[in-house]
């Protein structure tokens, strides 16, 4: 009789690639249909409405009542048109996913009827239970008020299901108190601080305007047949195998990088094009990754706030199109040991008004900016490195950081041999290595324009300067992007502040001398962390400890800098959080951390105890019967096989079933670690089990299959 992961198979094997979904929409006209954007306002909102609703935004008040009111009720009527029957505040809680909670335009008249109803109120406030969602010890169970209060500088938009619409408003997340719940807040918060600090110090330079923030964020995931997923326990309870021997080709040829898509996945691809345009989601890459059956997705660069709740609703469109398409989407960092893991690469940048601040111009105004700007980030990842590894915590990320495809736990900046030698040349004031493309002087009269895309890039490491902004490599795939640019904005925006009080002092005719001084202290002082070299190198572990540089590997140890006192002062300082908010984050984390960790380690146990040792004993039974016949028979050499295949298994289950024992005893402590080198010695044994016994009697679908099959 077949087994499910032949059944599976076979399945898989007599499909047909499906019709691609078919679109009649222009592409222009598809683009943000499902947004109430700009162009929607413009058609329901009166000129003196949208012109005091843009006014609002721009000089960052709180929206009026009766403005509110008026917005809300173009909103009803642009989604009523749109089929919606729902409305939701969205959120993101601390759980790393998003939240939501329907309610109906419906409400009856008590005359037997009923009217459609959406009123200021209900766009500008929710409330959901907020001790049932991660708070840290902030919400008491008995005390469940939360608020959900609604962000006008994202969008809302319209969710589609298969046969419902839900216009959906983005919104914040905090307890009746006032206490952040959520991850937008920090971030909005952490944005005004660093745009705060940024505009005065552009202000040195002569620089007017308003600081915007971008981010691109890039999409790692990877893609499995349903019918495979299902036959996988520890795919669907934790979302990666805790089980499975590396095949003997996964990605060592590199010929999934960049190759053809096949068809099936194409037409994955082409609806979740659609459905993000849709959205407004400006989705502009779509390739093969370089791990087998791993693909990625990259939009166009978007205001940060804007970006980070398209990304939310990007992952959540690469699950729902792939269950349409008989896929399943892996956001897991490490779905599959021995391959690459998926990251989300956050590209950074900040403007003021038109002028990137790090993009290195012809202006020499703006050369002195750049290299100021490209000091003060030095500055701040050399004082919060522990900060950046913090907002990289997870127990899926930390089987991928330091695993050969992504940077380590270290936090370094790579900035290319020609602008080292540049800020080298500052810090010495060394006038030898003077050349046609590099002058000394920071005056702002006499810096020469710097050379653009001069030396390659650094796929090793965790914090590149890629051009015009900085590649933060090290989030995982299924991270929320507000974490990672909160604290990117934070301390950024206290080595801008910084600076721009020296420079505010500064009479006029001494600004250069004084500007060159403070980016000489700063590259002095904090230069330990430039490395341009391989980061995925022992070497470079033991130089980084020679620096002082932080190894935090795992999530217990990256979550500590959230109790240095330096670190919770620098959160209230610029008021993004307050010490009870930090305190809440290490303990919700932490928490969440451990759950994950005996989720998987009560898993693999299960698995071990119920699936693979029948498998493996049914393979002795079979050669030991068999080894009996050859014995009765005389057949010495079938014999002899059969019992080095008996000598060879039998040891390998002893030792699995040992460290399930171990594993059990780990499981009843709060600690983790034992848990962790108990399924670690586990798999070990399972997966040298795998290559011995009978293919037909694996149970658990396996890599080869896993990742080629879909």
């Amino acid at each position: 009789m077949d087994s499910f992961r032949e059944k599976a198979i076979a399945s898989i094997a007599s499909d047909r690639v499906g019709e691609p979904v078919k679109y009649t929409e222009p592409l222009g006209e598809l683009f943000g249909a499902d947004v109430f954007n700009e162009n929607a306002m413009q058609q329901y909102l009166a000129a003196r409405t949208l012109k005091q609703y843009a006014a609002c935004l721009s000089e960052r008040t709180p929206i009026p009542p009766e403005l509110a009111e008026e917005i809300a009720d173009a909103m009803k009527a642009w989604a009523l048109e749109r089929g919606a029957t729902h409305y939701s505040h969205w959120f993101l809680p601390l759980t790393g996913s998003s939240a939501e909670k329907h309610d109906s335009f419906v409400e009856p008249d008590h005359k037997g009827g009923m009217i459609l109803k959406f009123s200021g109120k209900n766009l500008i406030v929710g409330e959901p239970d907020a001790s049932s969602l991660p708070n840290g010890g902030l919400r008491s169970t008995f005390e469940a008020r939360g608020y959900t209060a609604w962000d006008p500088s994202s969008p809302a938009f319209i969710r589609r299901g298969n046969n419902t619409a839900t216009l959906c408003i983005p919104t914040v997340f905090c307890s009746c108190n006032g206490e952040v719940l959520d991850k937008k807040t920090p971030l909005l918060r952490s944005i005004q601080a660093v745009s705060t600090q940024a505009e005065r110090l552009a202000r040195c330079f002569g620089v007017e305007g308003k600081a915007v923030l971008t981010l691109g964020a890039e999409q790692e995931y990877f893609l499995i047949d349903k019918r495979l997923y299902f036959c996988r326990p520890d795919l669907v309870q934790t979302g990666r195998t805790l089980f499975g021997a590396r095949p003997p080709k996964h990605q060592q040829l590199g010929d999934h990088y960049f190759s053809p898509i096949k068809p099936r996945v194409l037409n994955f691809m082409a609806e979740v094009d659609h459905e993000l345009w849709r959205l407004g989601i400006p989705a502009k890459t779509r390739h093969n990754e370089t791990a087998p059956a791993q693909f990625e997705l990259a939009p166009v660069f978007e205001e940060s706030n804007l970006a980070c709740d398209h990304n939310m609703i990007i992952m959540e469109v690469l699950r729902e199109v792939a269950d349409r398409h008989g896929l399943v989407c892996l956001l897991h960092e490490k779905p599959f040991a021995s391959i690459n893991g998926s990251g989300k690469h956050n590209n950074w940048s900040i403007s003021i008004g038109n002028v990137n601040l790090l993009d290195q111009g012809k202006d020499p105004k703006q050369n002195a900016l750049f290299l100021t700007t490209l000091c003060a980030v030095i500055e701040a990842v050399s004082l919060h490195g522990d900060l950046l590894r913090a907002s990289t915590i997870g127990a899926g990320n930390d089987h991928r950081l330091g695993a050969a495809e992504a940077p380590p736990a270290i936090m370094s900046i790579f900035l290319g041999e020609q602008l080292s030698g540049i800020l080298e040349e500052i810090e010495t004031g060394d006038k030898r290595k003077k050349s046609e493309t590099r002058k000394l002087r920071i005056g702002v009269d006499t810096l020469p324009q710097l050379p653009v895309d001069s030396t390659d890039r650094n796929r090793t490491s965790p914090f590149a300067f890629t051009g015009t902004k900085f590649e933060f490599r090290a989030p995982g795939a299924s991270s929320s992007c507000a974490t990672p640019n909160t604290v990117i904005n934070t301390i950024v925006a206290e080595s801008f502040d910084r600076i721009a009080a020296i420079l505010e002092k500064a009479k006029p005719e001494e600004f250069n001398t004084v500007l060159s001084k403070v980016l000489r202290d700063i590259l002095k002082k904090h230069k330990r962390v430039l490395f341009n070299g391989d980061n995925y190198t022992l070497a470079w572990v033991q130089e980084a400890q020679k620096r002082g540089l932080p190894n935090l590997r795992t999530t217990p140890e990256a979550l500590e800098p959230l109790l240095d006192e330096k670190n919770i002062a620098l959160y209230e300082k610029y008021k993004v959080f307050t010490r009870t908010e930090v305190l809440s984050r290490y303990e919700v984390f932490l928490r969440e951390y451990k759950r994950r960790i005996h989720i998987e380690g009560e898993l693999s146990l299960s698995l071990a105890r119920t699936v693979i040792y029948p498998a493996v004993m049914e393979e002795i039974n079979k050669l030991t019967a068999g080894l009996v016949n050859c014995e009765a028979m005389k057949l010495t050499i079938a014999g002899g096989n059969a019992r080095k295949m008996i000598d060879a298994l039998s040891p390998k289950l002893a030792a699995m079933l040992e460290e399930c024992d171990a594993l059990e005893s780990a499981l009843v402590n709060d600690d983790p670690a034992p848990v962790i080198e108990a399924m670690n010695n586990m798999r070990k044994e399972a997966d040298a089990l795998e290559l011995l016994v009978d293919d037909r009697l694996w149970p658990l679908p396996k890599y080869r299959e896993l990742l080629f099959i879909y």
